[in-house]
């Protein structure tokens, strides 16, 4: 069964109904299951095809390794960073 070819670009499949939903689902599960980020302050939203990474960072590193993330999923171009920094007091 084929339904036409994957060289899609990330614009073309959301007007195609890859919805927003799941584009977010699919970067949560990303997040979720790598274990050297913590993720429990970062949002996702969508803004058109446009992902936005909201929230509280408390490592440099979860900065960079989740836009990374998200770019693999939808194109780094397509990736916003809106997250502040919030690192714990010592």
């Amino acid at each position: 069964m084929k339904f036409g070819p994957d060289n899609y670009s990330y614009e073309e499949r959301c007007s195609q109904g890859h919805s927003s939903a799941s584009t977010i689902a699919t970067i949560e599960a990303a997040l979720s299951a790598d274990p050297d980020i913590d993720n429990s302050a970062i949002e996702i939203r969508m803004l058109g095809p446009v992902v936005l990474l909201e929230g509280y960072i408390t490592k440099a590193a979860d900065r960079d390794k989740a836009i990374s993330l998200a770019a693999m999923i939808v194109g780094e171009e397509n990736v916003h960073d809106r997250m502040l920094s919030r690192f714990p007091t010592q």
